[in-house]
């Protein structure tokens, strides 16, 4: 058995060992991104006055920073965390894929269990840049996905988001197959559309991971 981090690996990498193949359109995604998901004046309010401290000084910011001051509060913004379901930071993730066992730390995830994560559903990874010494974050992101489609075993799609400082691409694995949206800007108009996504999370998770025959 053959053992490997999140951030040793690329997309290239990943689709040797794996037998994955990215796809370039994805009914999946679509259904996502136009789910309809209303803002409420307090969510609105909450998600400008964010946006506000991203654009003064976001593109200066660290990982610690970005996490802290946005990613986790328009995560939470968007109500995920109740008694069945949770968004859990900086856990550890890990598992038996094909011929290895691949572990990491998950910058963000939302799981089943609200004091400790279970099962993982929505796998989070983010970076300053888009490729540095830390690896690159759409390959931790889809490696962690690759674990929670084990853990999960159940043949349903596995989510995931990767943010590079200001950008947001949205993911989904599903079998063997995974797609990457298109880039979505979290300093213009687009704060919007990120969020809406976020927030149909949870009743994609309620309705068709969890409790779905």
């Amino acid at each position: 058995m053959k053992t490997a981090t999140f951030k040793e690996w690329t997309l290239t990498t990943l689709d040797k060992a794996f037998g994955l193949r990215q796809i370039w359109a994805c009914p999946l995604m679509d259904k996502w991104a136009n789910r309809e998901i209303e803002i409420d004046d307090f969510e609105k309010k909450t998600l400008l006055n964010l946006q506000k401290s991203l654009i003064r000084g976001g593109r200066a910011w660290n990982e610690v920073e970005l996490e802290n001051k946005f990613i986790s509060p328009v995560i939470m913004t968007a109500d995920i965390d109740d008694e069945q379901i949770g968004y859990f930071l900086e856990r550890s993730l890990s598992g038996i894929v094909g011929d290895y066992e691949l572990s990491g730390i998950v910058d963000g995830m939302i799981a089943t269990g609200f004091r400790e994560p279970d099962i993982p559903l929505f796998c989070l990874q983010k970076c300053k840049r888009s490729v540095d010494n830390q690896g690159s974050p759409d390959a931790q992101a889809l490696a962690a996905m690759l674990v929670a489609r084990e853990k999960n075993n159940n043949q349903k799609p596995i989510y995931g988001v990767f943010v590079v400082g200001l950008v947001w691409h949205f993911m989904i694995l599903n079998g063997n197959e995974y797609f990457i949206s298109r880039t979505y800007h979290a300093d213009d108009e687009e704060i919007f559309v990120i969020f809406k996504m976020l927030k149909a999370l949870k009743p994609i998770i309620k309705n068709e991971l969890i409790n779905s025959c």
